[in-house]
């Protein structure tokens, strides 16, 4: 079920709304998980079974982590002491829960990749594949990437000493569940909703809120990603075209992630709210950035924070010596691509990334265009990420290696390249082109705009939910690229 359709928009929600705020508060909790449930689990029930041991594991790794431990506030699970050395069975049981989310995520996820890999290393040395190319195919469960991560993050913070463990289960079920940012982020932190899980309060401001963040979501999404993306398609899809199309159809896909995943988070933050819920900002104008280093503080900022803290930092960081550091970096990029996903253009694009950040840091932590005017580092700087997204957005390696070809030396160009001119020209798509350009550079961010609502933002927000409604009754197009990770 995505957020951008009718079912959700008209049935799912309002009805949630009603059986949330109609339970007393103490039973909320548990409304919000079986609700959560019953979203995840409308395209395939079976996905449940996964979250549900995933929850189970880090819930009872979380109590082992402290057993025995004394308690400092009653009726609370003690809370580990920051610094001090943990004993073997918490090792143990750290070690559990990584190894259990890492399996979990690494069969579901790179099950077919490894299969087709050998299948094709054995054709390549003239081995039969029929024993390996013949096995069963693994389904994707949605947002496993994302769940997994942050139900990890809850044991590792609570054996660093930075969270205490809770000892009811459904409150905990309810931090890794909630439908707002289930399958597609953000990635919430335990210590930013601990208090939340058992004590938040819905107020008018918030809940109003959370109306204009899942409105000003829904319009990025139904009027801007969706038409950006079928341009992208059209482009990458074609079998050649023109050099300007095929940076036009570039342009079209950075626009399409961009507005696609942030649109996901403002409406999950949106719906966070309106539930008593604050979660942290996801975006911050990534496309404004004056370099690679500044793009990934504002892109995606709960991924990126999280494999600073869970994966950079523990490393070594750059605390033991340059070339650790840029050892790290790579290391930290490579792993973000493969969690992407499974595919070696996945690992081009994190490598890339990895590359422009050592670059920069060897640069003396500048940009590479810091003496040029603030225009041109934000346009070189997007031209560098656009670059990389090419291998994002390709279906292969060899895919986005043939479309770089199209982009740089005009390779590829055919007969029906008029074809492909004629249908991502149409003023439909122009018009959202520009209207995402201008959003991108000039609009407001949501987190900002949102902040206070006045008379004149009010009537935007009506007006705007009303135009996306119409529009989305008209779209056939309506995917959410972020559900695949």
């Amino acid at each position: 079920m995505v957020f951008s359709s009718h079912i959700f928009i008209f049935y799912f929600l309002p009805l949630a709304l009603i059986l949330y705020f109609a339970a007393p508060r103490r039973f909320r909790n548990l409304l919000l998980v079986l609700v959560s449930y019953v979203f995840y689990g409308w395209a395939n029930a079976a996905f449940v079974l996964v979250l549900l041991l995933s929850t189970v594991i880090d819930y009872l790794v979380g109590i082992a982590l402290v057993a025995g431990c004394p308690s400092d506030i009653p009726g609370q699970l003690p809370q580990l002491e920051p610094g001090t050395p943990r004993t073997r069975g918490q090792r143990i049981m750290i070690i559990v829960s990584i190894a259990a989310n890492l399996s979990l995520l690494g069969f579901f996820k790179y099950f077919n990749f490894f299969i087709d890999n050998v299948s094709a290393a054995l054709q390549a040395m003239g081995l039969s594949d029929a024993l390996v190319g013949g096995m069963i195919r693994v389904t994707l469960p949605l947002g496993i990437s994302f769940y997994t991560f942050q139900s990890m993050s809850y044991t590792i913070d609570v054996y660093r000493g930075y969270a205490r463990p809770l000892r009811n289960f459904i409150d905990f079920a309810c931090f890794v569940s909630m439908f707002p940012q289930l399958v597609a982020g953000p990635i919430i932190r335990f210590k930013e909703v601990s208090e939340q899980l058992v004590n938040r309060v819905v107020t008018l401001p918030g809940f109003s809120r959370g109306i204009a963040f899942l409105t000003v979501g829904l319009a990025k999404k139904v009027l801007l990603a969706n038409p950006c993306g079928k341009v992208a398609d059209t482009v990458f899809g074609a079998s050649s075209s023109t050099c300007i199309d095929a940076w036009y159809g570039a342009v079209a896909y950075a626009f399409q992630i961009y507005f696609d995943f942030s649109a996901y988070s403002d409406m999950a933050v949106g719906l966070g709210l309106m539930m008593g819920f604050v979660f942290a900002k996801n975006f911050d104008s990534p496309y404004s950035s004056k370099s690679i280093t500044e793009f990934w503080r504002r892109w995606h900022i709960s991924l990126s924070t999280w494999l600073k803290d869970y994966l950079y930092i523990p490393l070594g960081g750059n605390r033991i010596s340059p070339l650790r550091t840029y050892f790290n970096l790579m290391a930290v990029m490579l792993i973000g691509g493969f969690w992407h996903g499974a595919a070696w253009n996945f690992i081009a694009w994190g490598a890339m990334h990895g590359t422009l950040l050592c670059a920069e840091r060897l640069h003396g932590k500048q940009g590479f265009l810091s003496n040029l005017p603030d225009f041109m580092k934000i346009t070189g700087t997007f031209v560098m990420v656009l670059i990389t997204w090419v291998f994002f957005r390709a279906d292969s390696l060899s895919s986005a290696l043939e479309y770089l070809g199209r982009m740089f030396l005009g390779a590829g160009a055919g007969s029906a390249d008029g074809i492909v001119t004629a249908l991502i020209y149409r003023p439909y798509y122009l018009i959202a082109m520009i209207a995402g350009a201008w959003a991108t550079w000039r609009g407001a961010c949501s987190w900002e705009w949102t902040r206070v609502l006045t008379f004149r933002k009010t009537v935007a927000v009506i007006v705007l939910f009303v135009i996306s409604l119409i529009v989305l009754t008209t779209q056939e197009y309506n995917p959410f690229i972020y559900f695949i990770f």
